[in-house]
């Protein structure tokens, strides 16, 4: 049986990691562990751990480092075969345990894989596998659909798998250089899923592994500022050339197009900001290119295989339900994949 790390970060989660871990508590079993890593949280986060889950391995970071430094840093400290990073409100269901490592210990040959995630105490989903547009705006996918009516093959292979119960063998994590630090938030996990493909690794969905976390999509304008900077961040060092240069119309099509979007939902300032961090970061993310390209295993057409045309998201409004935007993407992405062979 293959031993666990579950690694969890926490920034001020004293009012709901003791859930979390109670329910550990209940799942693991003999030679699994669970390394809690606090970012500086201004509550009594690390006290808290330590009652509910004595056994528990905390690291003190000192200083806010984000979600995606934090979660290499636990790693880092992990002695398990299997990492599952898990967040500090996700809650396993029974059967949990056995249903994550599954996959790792029947040979299915999955890369990485996550959780069905749920929310409402269990009655719809949040995530199912996250989607992928070939812009590089990625949701979760099957988000507010009944738990019972998502069948347990729905999608197929997910676009990325979700952070807030992500599993991985340690070894193809530590091969793969864990996830992009200067993230700090949103959008690692896509990273991190895109470069599993890039490898030649598969991505699954194990379905019978359950966790309960409650999620709010909205949590202020300075989300789309990490989320537009980090989408660039992934299509600059995942996507292979070939793929980037016929992209390259319609990203631009997709900024000019955002520029009255986040004036109407007064997030402007944020996506100028975004601009900004990407031409700042541009030396560092060609340089990661070359790291991130050199793993490659796949053609450019094998990995587009992975993206969809779809802006079919709750999370995208009027551009999603607009049938011409549809056709039209649908078109452009078919003339893609036909260029590529895909």
């Amino acid at each position: 049986m293959s031993t666990l790390s579950v690694v969890i970060v926490t920034h001020g989660h004293a009012d709901v990691i003791g859930a979390s871990l109670e329910a550990l508590a209940r799942e693991l079993t003999d030679g699994d562990e669970v390394v809690v890593v606090d970012n500086a949280s201004p509550d009594e986060t690390p006290a808290t751990v330590r009652a509910a889950h004595p056994g528990a391995r905390v690291v003190e970071t000192g200083a806010n480092l984000g979600f995606p430094a934090a979660c290499n840093a636990g790693a880092r400290r992990a002695r398990g075969e299997l990492l599952v990073f898990l967040n500090p409100d996700a809650v396993p269901q029974p059967g949990w345990r056995e249903a994550i490592a599954a996959p790792h210990a029947e040979g299915r040959g999955w890369g990485a894989w996550q959780a069905l995630v749920t929310s409402d105490g269990g009655r719809v989903v949040n995530t199912r596998g996250g989607v992928v547009h070939f812009t590089g705006i990625a949701w979760a996918g099957g988000a507010g659909e009944p738990v019972d009516a998502a069948p347990a093959d729905a999608g197929g292979e997910p676009g990325f798998v979700s952070g807030a119960c992500l599993a991985i063998p340690r070894a193809e994590f530590e091969r793969l250089g864990g996830f992009p630090e200067e993230f700090f938030l949103y959008h690692e996990d896509v990273d991190l899923s895109l470069r599993v493909r890039l490898a030649g690794g598969r991505l699954g969905v194990a379905h019978a592994a359950r966790v309960d976390h409650d999620y709010e999509f909205e949590k202020g304008p300075a989300k789309w500022r990490y989320l537009e900077r980090n989408r660039w961040a992934t299509l600059i060092r995942c996507y292979p050339a070939a793929l980037l240069g016929l992209l390259a119309p319609a990203l631009l099509a997709t900024e000019l197009a955002l520029i009255p979007v986040s004036l109407a939902g007064g997030w402007a300032r944020q996506k100028l900001a975004a601009w900004g961090d990407v031409a700042r970061s541009l030396p560092r993310l060609v340089r990661e290119r070359r790291a991130v390209q050199a793993q490659r295993r796949v053609s450019a057409g094998e990995f587009a295989r992975g993206l969809t045309p779809e802006l079919d998201s709750p999370y995208l409004g009027a551009a999603a339900r607009s049938r011409v935007l549809g056709l039209a993407l649908r078109a452009y992405w078919g003339a893609v994949r036909l260029v590529l062979r895909a």
